[in-house]
């Protein structure tokens, strides 16, 4: 983002300021589909000549903010596809069929139990919780929600993989939910540029806020030290 676009983004001139709104007592990071398949060379994208360098510096920045989450006292929620074979979508299978894909070949990404679905990069810790999804969306069929309002979340910083798709998904149902939802720009990625470029400038201009991801470790570490 530039200068001006994060100016507009972070609402220059409005009420509050970043650390109002997302301050620890009231604000959950959420970190979406970064595991194996989705994020290593080694995993089933990698293996299918997807290229894994564009989404490091994301998974980096998503480290940065999980630790900074923590030292603030922000609830970190781990939200990864862990697919059943009895559980996969029919309509996803149809329509790679339409497209002529092989859904046979292509369905099984970040199984249940195998090592596709292990989270990488950031990781859980002994207590945080950790949400299994079986669609793009971290709250189709789950309990983030619940989880969510249990800890007195209003307020969710978003990140992982991939912008276009279950990083939008989520985000959208959480403002649906009446979430305060903030992205962080650089803590996400896409495999393509222009698909992430795109995403974000859809999420901000629809349902969330964007920040970068060392916008939103300041103002946790700012929260941390002064309260």
């Amino acid at each position: 983002m530039n200068a001006q676009t994060r100016d507009k983004t972070l609402g220059q001139g409005a009420v509050g300021t970043l650390i109002d709104w997302i301050a620890p007592g009231r604000t959950a990071l959420v970190i979406i589909d970064i595991q194996v398949d989705f994020a290593s060379p080694d995993g089933a994208l990698g293996l299918a000549g997807v290229d894994m360098e564009i989404v490091q510096p994301a998974i980096a920045a998503a480290a940065r903010l999980a630790d900074a989450a923590r030292a603030a006292g922000a609830p970190v929620v781990f939200v990864g596809l862990m697919t059943q074979p009895g559980l996969d979508s029919p309509a996803w299978r149809e329509r790679m069929l339409r497209r002529g894909g092989s859904p046979d070949d292509d369905i099984g990404l970040c199984r249940a139990g195998e090592r596709g679905a292990d989270f990488v990069g950031p990781t859980p810790q002994a207590g945080e919780l950790v949400i299994p999804k079986i669609r793009y969306s971290g709250f189709y069929g789950t309990n983030l929600d619940a989880a969510l309002k249990a800890l007195g979340v209003d307020t969710i910083v978003a990140c992982g993989l991939t912008t276009e798709c279950c990083v939008d998904s989520t985000v959208r149902d959480a403002f649906h939910l009446d979430y305060h939802v903030f992205v962080a720009s650089d803590a996400c990625a896409a495999y393509e540029a222009d698909l992430h470029e795109g995403s974000l400038k859809a999420l901000d201009l629809n349902c969330a806020i964007l920040a970068t991801a060392d916008e939103v470790a300041a103002a946790w570490q700012e929260y941390a030290e002064h309260g």
